[in-house]
């Protein structure tokens, strides 16, 4: 039986009484007051008076441990005190040298405040480190399109630096941080998502050129599949990627359906206008593979096995499509996860056809398989390969829809629904897109031509593709990733009209990108070789060899190519779109015009490998126009001095670096053979070697970022 509080001990209904103790008698005259019995029972069996405090549970008393606490001797209880008397006036005035200072800190192991020891389950300190582990558990909000308009809205206004310390500001509301977790959750799946794909689609390549080679088939078979992708982009794809975002999350605040009457019709629409281009396409790809290459068409061999190639291929066109519209519904509603993840789906489909081709044929290099010879069935292995792995890609987009509660239900009612309006919305974009697809068209002419005059393998467009594939994944991997962190900044600097801000961000993506670029630039230059030579045997010692030049050619040209993308975020932060599209056109004119003088003056064999040069030139050129534009536009300073600076520094500790990390590449190779084993040395010594010198060149110079990197990664290893 449980006994009331200790206040109520000892009083009567009058409320006199002591405040501990037996209830006392009544004086004379005094009628005594109706006895309460469970009071009287209380006081009368007080088993808190003259027994061991350790007995009154018995979970206590089965996990006390005498041995570490000793319980208190018997008798030694302490009479509880009123609970509602004033505390005793101090005589003295609180001194603050004394109720001010700083607890000590809480000893490891059992504490002597925890009578019982530290119990994990009830007993948890909580730091910094465990608060950020457990954002991302929170629960997303319902507003799951508010972040894109989140970097549109500047601050209210500011407050002055307080003179003396504040207390701690107030925690945040749950709505927010679980905004803000669930935005840095979907920007890490999306990460990773981007990651998997690229590197799947590296193994992808590796595969094709395995089953293909890299003479006259492979070229074949790299035209009819960069065929639909091309037309794609040319036609539906520079606008639905750029314009049709914002105008469904518009569509989902402003309608009443929440906007899945506009998708619907987007849907539709889109559906419909792939299924006339597929159709049309698929009846022009003779046509279309001259346009091309009309080196292939001129070949009667290639020229079929070419046009077979794409009648599989350009189907896919349509299903591009429907994915990327379906990703661009699932962004409006908050899901990022299902437009990064499903390209893998058709990475892993490509990989597993042409795998199976290789088990029934054996590789390029056993079979000698070329357009001639190439059966029948295993074009059409292939072609539906390639096809299915697209509608794998789309069809895997159908249960992240139905989860978001999306249901597609045709909608013919295109007129007077703002699909119009959001059309003109990318004619900037289109032309963009246009502009730089033209230099493509051009460079594919020249190498698949460089390469049928060379008579060698590894010097056609697909040489060059894989060598770019190999160029381009540090620029996804560390530039993207640099600027993913900086993009909302930038674009809440530009809405403020600060464009100091929108400078030092800028500046802060070229130097933090260049830590890592511009010795992985060296790197290429300095063991192109080797590394094509290593993931490229399987394709010849003579096709790998090309490759690895057109490699090392593409090396530098990282550089400006990184800058290039880092200026341009500038302009799209100030919703500018005629700019970049200006400065693609001059790249792409100079990028087709340096490949023609390559394709000219150079033999045959080293055609491919000046276009590859001439591709960082024409970016060298963009890169000295759109700085000079950006900066007029932020008021004549884009802290070009501390820029420079950095990277004249980081390249001056790179050369070295490459001279030495190349010798010793190079040393190997002679020694070992050109190899998977020797490749595999060479790649590993040289590479040791070049990072090695770098670092300790960088560190000598005290180039800043550097140390910033360094006690970056020192902080996440706890060291």
């Amino acid at each position: 039986m449980n006994a009331p509080y200790d206040g109520d001990r000892g009083r009567g209904a009058d409320g006199a009484g002591s405040s501990g103790g037996p209830p006392m008698p009544p004086g004379p005259g005094q009628v005594p007051p109706t006895p309460d019995p469970y009071l009287q029972t209380a006081y009368d069996h007080d088993p808190y008076r003259s027994q061991d405090l350790s007995v009154q549970d018995p979970v206590t008393e089965a996990l006390y441990d005498r041995a570490a606490h000793p319980p208190p001797p018997p008798g030694t209880y302490q009479q509880p005190q009123p609970l509602y008397q004033q505390p005793p006036v101090a005589q003295y005035a609180p001194d603050p040298r004394i109720w001010a200072q700083t607890p000590p800190p809480e000893p490891d192991g059992p504490s002597r405040y925890l009578p019982y020891g530290d119990d994990p389950v009830t007993t948890q300190f909580v730091g910094v480190d465990d608060l950020v582990s457990q954002a991302s558990q929170d629960r997303d909000q319902p507003d799951a399109f508010a972040h894109l308009f989140r970097d549109q809205e500047g601050p209210t206004g500011s407050s002055p630096v307080p003179a003396e310390p504040e207390p701690a500001p107030a925690p945040a509301p749950p709505k927010s941080g679980g905004r803000a977790s669930g935005l840095l959750k979907s920007s890490a799946v999306m990460a990773a998502g981007t990651l998997v794909s690229r590197l799947t689609g590296f193994v992808r390549s590796l595969v094709i050129t395995a089953a293909l080679g890299a003479a006259l088939l492979g070229d074949s078979f790299t035209i009819a599949y960069t065929l639909p992708t091309m037309i794609y982009i040319l036609t539906v794809g520079g606008g639905l990627n750029s314009v049709f975002v914002p105008q469904l999350v518009r569509s989902m605040k402003d309608d009443e359906d929440g906007g899945e009457a506009y998708a619907n019709r987007l849907l539709t629409l889109v559906m419909v206008a792939l299924g006339v281009i597929v159709a049309i396409a698929v009846f022009a790809a003779p046509w279309l593979i001259h346009m091309m290459s009309p080196t292939i068409a001129g070949d009667a061999a290639a020229n079929s096995v070419a046009v077979t190639f794409a009648r599989y291929c350009l189907p896919t066109i349509f299903f591009m499509g429907v994915h990327v519209v379906m990703g661009q519904i699932l962004n409006a509603r908050g899901r990022f996860g299902a437009m990064m993840w499903t390209p893998v789906l058709n990475n892993i489909v490509m990989i597993f056809t042409f795998g199976m081709f290789i088990w029934v044929y054996g590789t390029s290099a056993e079979s000698q398989m070329g357009v001639q010879t190439i059966p029948p069935e295993g074009v059409r292995l292939l072609g539906i390969g390639t096809l299915l792995g697209l509608v794998v890609q789309a069809l895997a987009m159908v249960p992240y829809l139905r989860e978001a509660g999306f249901r597609f239900r045709p909608r013919f009612d295109w007129k007077g629904h703002g699909l119009g309006k959001t059309i003109k919305l990318a004619k900037w974009t289109v032309l963009f897109v246009l502009a730089n697809q033209a230099g493509v068209l051009v460079v594919t002419q020249l190498a698949t031509s460089a390469g049928k005059l060379s008579g060698k393998d590894g010097t056609g467009i697909l040489a060059y593709s894989n060598a770019q594939l190999i160029w381009g994944m540090p620029q996804a991997i560390i530039t993207v990733s640099v600027m993913a962190a900086l993009l909302p900044r930038i674009s809440r600097a530009a809405h403020d009209n600060d464009p100091g801000a929108v400078r030092d961000d800028i500046s802060q993506g070229l130097r933090n990108s260049a830590v890592a670029i511009v010795p992985v630039a060296f790197m290429f230059l300095a063991l192109g070789l080797p590394m094509c030579t290593l993931l490229y045997a399987s394709a010849g010692t003579e096709a790998a060899r090309s490759m690895g030049f057109i490699l090392m050619a593409f090396g530098l040209g990282l550089i400006p190519y990184s800058v290039q993308y880092v200026v341009l975020r500038g302009f799209y932060a100030y919703e500018d779109t005629r700019t970049p599209f200006y400065n693609t056109v001059i790249v792409a004119a100079v990028n087709a015009a340096a490949s023609a003088l390559c394709y000219v003056v150079l033999p045959a064999q080293w055609a491919v490998v000046g276009m590859a040069a001439s591709y960082g030139l024409a970016y060298a050129v963009g890169v000295g126009i759109a700085w000079r534009r950006l900066r007029n536009r932020l008021g004549g300073d884009l802290d070009g001095a501390h820029v420079v600076r950095t990277y004249a520094r980081l390249c001056l500790a790179a050369i070295p670096a490459a001279v030495l990390g190349g010798g010793v590449g190079f040393a190997v190779l002679l020694g070992l053979g050109e190899g998977a084993f020797g490749s595999l040395v060479a790649l590993i010594c040289g590479g040791a070697v070049l990072l090695g010198v770098f670092f300790i060149a960088a560190k000598r110079m005290r180039i800043e970022e550097i140390n910033g990197m360094v006690g970056m990664v020192r902080g996440r290893l706890g060291r």
